[in-house]
């Protein structure tokens, strides 16, 4: 593919809230240009995972290279970066935004301006991207355009320029788009001549090649055989082969300066290839890396253990098999009392934890059972040390602990103006902070609160949803850890801890939850032969208690007459036998017991 001059490409990236249209847009760009033929089209071509196109999102950051012939005559160069879309992947969308000059805005019409809409949208600013804002889905019966042009103009002021009105489905105003782009996008800058400089913004593994990286060139040429540095792992490797995705990987001779393209080098860990770092030419003096950069924390802490203890190693090779392909996702091995060998996994938020988990069932045949997610706590002891934990089995004695830290998050609510009560009252439970309430457009509310982290990560967003209709949306960043008081709150069955159900909570809400929980376990434990005892306990102090009562036989159905210490010797000879299971007796704990935890109202 021969490549035109620095002057006629342009570099740009596709933003929005889930489901707004990104993937269908990027299609259609695809179609019109000339990428894949009609025969070769399908629905979100840039998603390849199954799980995309069933849930609709996109998980993985794409780029796609392709030529377009613009209204003057002359052809131009198109790097599309498709981003993802939910809020745990948003340090991945501001890497790709780095590797961009402009971005295009997609707003749906009938749903208007929503959280992600806003926050990527000043993510892009503050990147100093060209933006082009875009209505799309006007061909639906309910899209409100001028609504949505409103509140476009509100959110990027008068002088954003014209709203471009699209059907992403259709194809209706696509090819004003790409005249848009060429016009008001700007080329990229850099020298050839240039030591090589470029940022790493996707990484995978391949089985032939290793590690494969997604690089946007800053300055300079790659050529095969040259020798690169990554600047932050401090690692050196020898390109083998580089080339573009148009969409389909094509091989080229080199990538020059303002150019995206993959970079294959042999490397053999995803680890030594980060999201965000600085690819370097090996010779070039110049170490200082393009700004940015940070390393990937998770947030969300699990422990994943098989249904069957003898899929232990097939868990293990499955887990290994996914770290390859996704740098954010950490695990290692942990024991539970309760439910024997398995893993303790570090996710960035609850839908990547929920992915993980289906593909690890999906993917690979596993039944998993998942201990109740955590987040990571910061621990300050009496003698001055501090450390992180992310399993409340490893919490100290309460005598050591001077204090507690949990994370906490702004969260940026867009909501429906007359819905504004109940979500305030939803975060004020929440132990949420108000910090900002903006009235962006007519009959839609912008509000800010600082909220912990643990509060949102379980059912916070269905809450919002429901009362809502489903017009509310939430965006939310972390800022730092703050002291809490904070307490374990163990379960107890039979007098016997279940260390997989221990959760870490808020002391005033202690009570409740340990109220809730008890409650909810009394309605999937199944029941014994003999009466189970459910216990919520903070220390040595019992909060709460159910009581799952045991199947009782008629054994006094046989005595048809007599003296009543027959009956009773009965009932006593019954009494003991109970007892007597009761000390001997395994009860087993469902899988739905554990999903309990997450599903209190």
């Amino acid at each position: 593919m021969a490549s035109p001059p620095i002057s006629r490409r342009r570099n740009f990236c596709i933003i929005a809230h889930i489901d707004h249209g990104k993937s269908t847009l990027a299609d259609r760009i695809i179609e019109k240009t000339g990428g894949l033929a009609l025969r070769e089209m399908r629905e979100q071509v840039l998603d390849s995972m199954d799980l995309e196109r069933e849930r609709g999102i996109t998980i993985k950051a794409h780029s796609v290279r392709l030529l377009y012939t613009g209204k003057d005559g002359l052809e131009y160069e198109f790097n599309l970066i498709d981003t993802p879309g939910h809020v745990d992947f948003h340090y991945e969308v501001s890497r790709s935004l780095a590797a961009c000059e402009g971005a295009i805005l997609v707003v749906d019409a009938s749903q208007g301006v929503e959280a992600q809409t806003v926050a990527n949208a000043y993510l892009a600013v503050d990147h100093h991207l060209t933006i082009i804002p875009v209505i799309n889905k006007i061909d639906l019966p309910n899209a409100d355009v001028d609504s949505a042009t409103r509140q476009i103009t509100d959110l990027l002021g008068p002088g954003s320029g014209d709203v471009v009105k699209i059907s992403a489905k259709t194809g209706e105003g696509v090819d004003d788009l790409l005249e848009s782009i060429v016009q008001k996008i700007p080329h990229p800058k850099g020298e050839e001549t240039n030591p090589a400089r470029a940022l790493v913004f996707d990484s995978w593994f391949d089985s032939y090649q290793g590690v494969v990286v997604l690089v946007r060139l800053f300055e300079g040429r790659l050529t095969r055989g040259q020798r690169i540095r990554l600047i932050h792992t401090e690692k050196e490797f020898e390109i083998l082969q580089l080339g573009a995705y148009t969409p389909r990987p094509t091989s080229l001779p080199h990538l020059c300066a303002g150019e995206v393209g993959f970079v294959a080098c042999g490397i053999k860990q995803i680890s030594d290839a980060r999201v965000g770092d600085t690819l370097i030419d090996a010779a070039s003096t110049d170490r200082t890396p393009l700004s940015g950069f940070r390393e990937v924390q998770p947030m969300v802490f699990c422990g994943l253990y098989p249904v069957d203890a003898t899929h232990y190693e097939l868990l293990k090779e499955s887990l290994e098999k996914l770290a390859l392909n996704d740098s954010a996702f950490r695990y290692e091995p942990e024991t539970s009392q309760a439910l024997g060998f398995g893993f303790r996994c570090g996710f960035l938020g609850f839908l990547h934890m929920e992915i993980v988990q289906e593909r690890l069932e999906r993917e690979y045949g596993l039944r998993l059972i998942s201990a109740s997610p955590t987040t990571a706590l910061k621990i300050h002891l009496t003698d001055g040390t501090q450390f992180m934990i992310d399993n409340p089995a490893k919490l100290p004695v309460l005598s050591r602990i001077a204090k507690m830290e949990e994370p906490f998050v702004m969260g940026t609510l867009h909501v429906p103006a007359e819905f504004v009560g109940p979500v305030l009252a939803l975060c004020e439970e929440r132990r949420g902070i108000q910090k900002k309430i903006d009235y962006p457009s007519q009959g839609r509310v912008l509000i800010q609160y600082e909220l912990p982290f643990q509060e949102i990560m379980f059912d916070f967003h269905d809450r919002l949803k429901s009362m809502t209709r489903g017009y509310a949306s939430i965006e939310y960043e972390f800022i730092e850890y703050r002291e809490s008081d904070l307490v374990k709150l163990n379960v107890l069955i039979n007098s016997a801890p279940i260390d997989a159900l221990s959760v870490i909570v808020h002391r005033d809400k202690s009570y409740e939850r340990g109220r809730q929980l008890t409650a909810k376990l009394k309605e999937v434990i199944p029941r014994q032969q003999y009466e189970v005892a459910i216990q919520a306990a903070i220390g040595v102090k019992v909060v709460a208690r159910e009581t799952v009562k045991a199947l009782r036989k008629d054994v006094t159905a046989k005595c048809y007459g007599g003296d009543i210490t027959r009956k009773r010797k009965l009932l006593e000879k019954q009494k003991e036998g109970k007892k007597r299971m009761k000390r001997l007796g395994q009860i087993e704990i469902p899988q739905e017991a554990f999903l309990a935890v997450l599903k209190i109202d």
